[in-house]
C-alpha cells in the first residue's frame, strides 16, 4: 500500500494544471525517468494515470457495445466506427503500459506483469481475429476463440489495474469511486459474450415479424455459409447459435463470483449491488442511443441487480462456509427468480407482441450455479487465509513478499 512506502516528492497542488494536456506535459517533464516497479508515486500522478485508465476502458466499452450492435446489422468492416473508437482506447492503454513499465510508477511487479501480459494477449488476438474473418468469413459468434482471446487480454489488463489501484491508492472516497468503476468495467468485459443471445433473440423476432434488422447482404452471406436459403433456419443459425444453458450459467453464476470479489475489495454494504447497478445503468443508457441511431438493440440484463443484492445480503448475514451457503442459495433464488420475472415482462405487459424481454435460458442450470457458487465461494476463504499466512511468514523472516 502507498502508506507503507516512502512518500514521493510532489509539486505544489497549485502548480498542477487542470487540463489533461497540461498534466501530461508536467508528468513527462518531472517524472519521465527509468525506475523499478513500486516507485513512490505522487498522488496527482496516481490519480491522473488511473483516470486515464478509466478513460481508455470507457472508449473500449463504447466501441465494443456499438460493435456488437453493428454486426447484427451490417457485414464486418475493419474500419467501422466502433472499431476506431475501440482502437482509441487501445492506443491509450499501450501508452499507459509503456509509462508504467519504464517509470515503475503506480504499479508493483505483479500488477505491471498483469498489465503487460493482458496487453500482449490482446495485441496478439486482434490480428488473429482479422485473419479468422478473412479465412472463415462472417463470425458473429461472441464465443469464438479469437473473440475470447480479446476478452481475456482485456480482463487480465483490468485485473492488473485493479491490483495496482488497490496497492497504491490512499484510503478515501476517490479510491472507492475509482475502484467501483474498475469493477464495473471488469464485470462488463466478462459479461460481454452474453450479448450474443441478448441481441440475437431480438434479431430473430424482428425477422419473424417481417422487419429484419440485418441488411439483406448480411442475411445472404450468413445463409450461404451453411448452404441454405434465407429462411428461419438460416436466421436462427445467424442470430442464436449458442445453447440456451450458456446464458444463465455465465450471466448469473460467473457474474455472482465477480460481484463477490468486488464486494470483498470495496468493503461497503451495498458494493456488489452498486457495481451491478453501474453496469445495468450503462446498458439502459446505450439502449435508447442505439435505437435512436437506427441500430439493433438488445435485451437489458436487469436481473443482475438482484444477483448483486443477493451477494450483499449474504455478506451481511454470516461468514465462512455459512456465508458461502447462504450466498449460493440467495444468488440462485434471486438471480433465476429475477430472470424469470424479466422474461415474463413481454407476455404480461406487451401481450402477443412479437418480441422478447429476455433471451431463452435453460433453468436446470440453477443446480449447477448453486453448487458452483457455493464451492468456489467457500474455497475462497481458506485460500485467502493461506495467502495471508505466506505473506506474514515472509515478513517475519525479513523478506519483502511479492504483492
Amino acid at each position: 500500500m502507498m502508506s507503507g512506502m516512502a512518500k514521493a516528492v510532489d509539486v505544489p497542488v497549485d502548480v498542477i494544471p487542470r487540463s489533461p494536456v497540461g498534466k501530461t506535459r508536467l508528468f513527462f517533464t518531472r517524472h519521465w525517468h527509468r525506475g523499478a516497479p513500486g516507485q513512490p508515486t505522487p498522488d496527482w500522478v496516481l490519480r491522473f494515470c488511473y483516470g486515464m485508465w478509466l478513460a481508455a476502458f470507457a472508449f473500449k466499452l463504447v466501441g465494443s457495445s456499438w460493435d456488437m450492435s453493428w454486426h447484427f446489422m451490417w457485414l464486418r468492416d475493419d474500419l467501422a466506427p466502433p472499431h476506431l473508437i475501440n482502437t482509441v482506447g487501445t492506443v491509450i492503454i499501450v501508452v499507459l503500459v509503456a509509462i508504467h513499465s519504464y517509470t515503475g510508477l503506480g504499479c508493483d511487479k505483479r500488477s505491471l506483469r498483469l498489465m503487460q501480459v493482458g496487453l500482449l494477449t490482446f495485441l496478439i488476438a486482434a490480428p488473429l481475429d482479422v485473419i479468422n474473418h478473412r479465412v472463415n468469413g462472417l463470425d458473429l459468434t461472441a464465443w469464438s476463440p479469437s473473440h475470447m482471446m480479446l476478452y481475456l487480454g482485456t480482463g487480465i489488463m483490468q485485473a492488473g489495474v485493479l491490483l495496482g489501484w488497490l496497492r497504491f491508492s490512499p484510503p478515501g472516497r476517490f479510491r472507492t469511486g475509482v475502484l467501483l468503476g474498475l469493477w464495473a468495467f471488469f464485470l462488463e468485459n466478462t459479461f460481454f459474450p452474453n450479448g450474443q443471445q441478448e441481441y440475437g433473440i431480438l434479431g430473430l423476432r424482428a425477422w419473424e415479424r417481417g422487419e429484419p434488422e440485418a441488411e439483406q447482404s448480411l442475411l445472404d452471406f450468413a445463409a450461404n455459409q451453411i448452404g441454405h436459403p434465407v429462411d428461419r433456419t438460416a436466421v436462427l443459425h445467424f442470430t442464436m447459435p449458442i445453447p440456451s444453458w450458456v446464458y444463465p450459467l455465465w450471466g448469473i453464476g460467473v457474474m455472482a463470483l465477480i460481484l463477490v470479489l468486488a464486494r470483498r475489495t470495496l468493503g461497503f454494504r451495498w458494493a456488489a449491488t452498486s457495481v451491478a447497478l453501474a453496469y445495468v445503468a450503462y446498458r439502459s443508457v446505450m439502449w435508447p442511443l442505439l435505437l435512436g441511431l437506427g441500430f439493433p438493440v438488445s435485451t437489458v440484463p436487469f436481473y443482475l441487480l438482484f444477483v448483486g443484492l443477493a451477494v450483499d445480503l449474504a455478506f451481511a448475514m454470516t461468514s465462512g462456509v455459512l456465508r458461502a451457503a447462504a450466498g449460493a442459495l440467495l444468488v440462485t433464488a434471486f438471480g433465476y427468480g429475477a430472470f424469470w420475472l424479466q422474461s415474463q415482462f413481454r407476455p404480461w405487459v406487451l401481450g402477443d407482441a412479437h418480441t422478447e424481454s429476455a433471451p431463452p435460458a435453460a433453468y436446470w442450470t440453477a443446480l449447477v450455479v448453486l453448487g458452483g457458487v457455493f464451492a468456489l465461494w467457500a474455497a475462497a476463504g481458506p485460500f485467502t487465509r493461506r495467502w495471508s499466512a505466506r505473506r506474514g511468514l515472509a515478513v517475519a523472516r525479513g523478506a519483502t513478499p511479492e504483492p
